[in-house]
């Protein structure tokens, strides 16, 4: 008798490892068919698409990718992209075995050599659905938690929503102004693709936050200013002449200092609770900007959730600080009708001369005509007839 689906065993699947506690850094390095170790609580769908658009072959991950109240979408991104997902009981696996070592997983067990190194849990797509759908049911303890959240943030970081923070002189002009604000989330390349219309039309100011500087450069346009702990920015976009802005944090510690100073880039330090994209927005909001657009931000409760920080807060007073200056991408593509230009008119002006053209050539009359108009223009001009 054969066995169900549900009961046949998963194929093994093999190749070279890569690893990162941080997920945004690692896709950087990760290289297609390999295997990525990783560090990640509550796997948001973010960090899942970046994995595929990665090609990693299978994912380990030394954290529970399920675990909030929340059903968060990155498992089943990645296990609906063909991509094999485990758990792992611990991190133990980060000092067991070397970048580019070759791995052969097994169910949920890792190999190497023929040695068993760990035995985790191999994430199936049954099992996962199942979860994701009794979480929905349970959604109330994940709101429940978002708000009181909130609230703890209204109390501790006042400055989000009193307008205290002390931002330095930039050289980047935002007032009077649209800014467009990138940030490494959702859609945020497919967003930036659809305002290429917008940006032609309107110059906005450019901001990167951290990785969405790489998209920027990657749609062919140039960031003006690049905000964040500059972790997942790539050297080279860094050097591309654009403002650097340090996010320091409430306790003094500002992760990209270091780095930038390894560079010889010159940059400036904002010190300010929350993320480092409510730090752009604060800055294009408070610099005069007369329109936020926010491409790859979370702007729903959906994604708020999903997102599953403490910082997400944060992010949900600062637009509440800024209130009407701030839109969705999503928003401005589908309501902005971008300005014909001269290309269509050049076009349709030279193919109607074309075609009076082929008239005049194969019409006896007309071509008489022409040469009459050709030698009176060029005794006009002093030409000899």
């Amino acid at each position: 008798m054969s066995l169900s689906a549900k009961t046949m065993p998963t194929p093994p699947v093999g190749g070279l490892v890569r690893s990162g506690r941080r997920t945004k850094k690692l896709v950087r390095s990760l290289r297609p068919n390999e295997i990525a170790l990783i560090d990640h609580d509550d796997l948001d769908r973010v960090s899942a698409e970046d994995l595929i658009s990665a090609d990693a072959v299978a994912v380990l991950n030394c954290r529970a990718s399920r675990s909030s109240e929340y059903p968060n979408m990155g498992p089943l991104l990645l296990i609906e992209a063909g991509i094999t997902l485990i758990d792992l009981p611990d991190d133990r696996l980060f000092g067991l075995c070397r970048d580019g070592d070759r791995l052969e997983l097994r169910e949920g067990e890792v190999w190497r050599n023929g040695e068993m190194l760990v035995a985790g849990t191999l994430q199936k797509p049954e099992d996962v659905r199942a979860d994701n759908a009794q979480r929905r049911l349970e959604i109330g303890g994940a709101l429940e938690a978002f708000a009181r959240n909130t609230v703890e943030h209204m109390v501790e970081e006042q400055d989000l929503l009193s307008g205290k923070i002390d931002l330095p002189r930039f050289d980047t002009e935002f007032r009077d102004r649209p800014a467009l604000i990138v940030v490494r989330g959702v859609d945020h390349q497919a967003d930036l693709q659809a305002l290429r219309p917008y940006i032609r039309d309107t110059k906005p100011v450019l901001v990167g936050v951290d990785g969405g500087a790489n998209a920027i450069i990657e749609e062919g346009f140039k960031p003006d200013m690049i905000v964040g702990d500059m972790d997942s920015a790539s050297d080279a976009t860094l050097r591309s002449g654009a403002e650097l802005v340090v996010h320091a944090y409430p306790d003094g510690r500002a992760p990209g200092r270091e780095l930038l100073d390894s560079l010889s880039l010159e940059h400036k330090v904002v010190p300010a609770p929350g993320t480092s994209q409510d730090v752009a927005m604060l800055i294009a909001g408070e610099k005069g900007a007369s329109l936020i657009v926010s491409v790859g931000s979370q702007f729903n409760l959906v994604e708020f959730l999903d997102k599953n920080r403490r910082g997400m807060s944060s992010t949900f007073l600062t637009r509440l600080r800024l209130g009407e200056k701030i839109v969705d991408a999503k928003g401005v593509s589908r309501l902005y009708r971008p300005s014909p230009g001269l290309s269509p008119a050049v076009i349709v002006l030279a193919a109607g001369l074309v075609a009076f053209l082929i008239v005049v050539l194969v019409t006896p009359a007309l071509r008489e005509v022409a040469d009459l108009f050709w030698l009176k223009l060029r005794v006009l001009l002093g030409g000899n007839v």
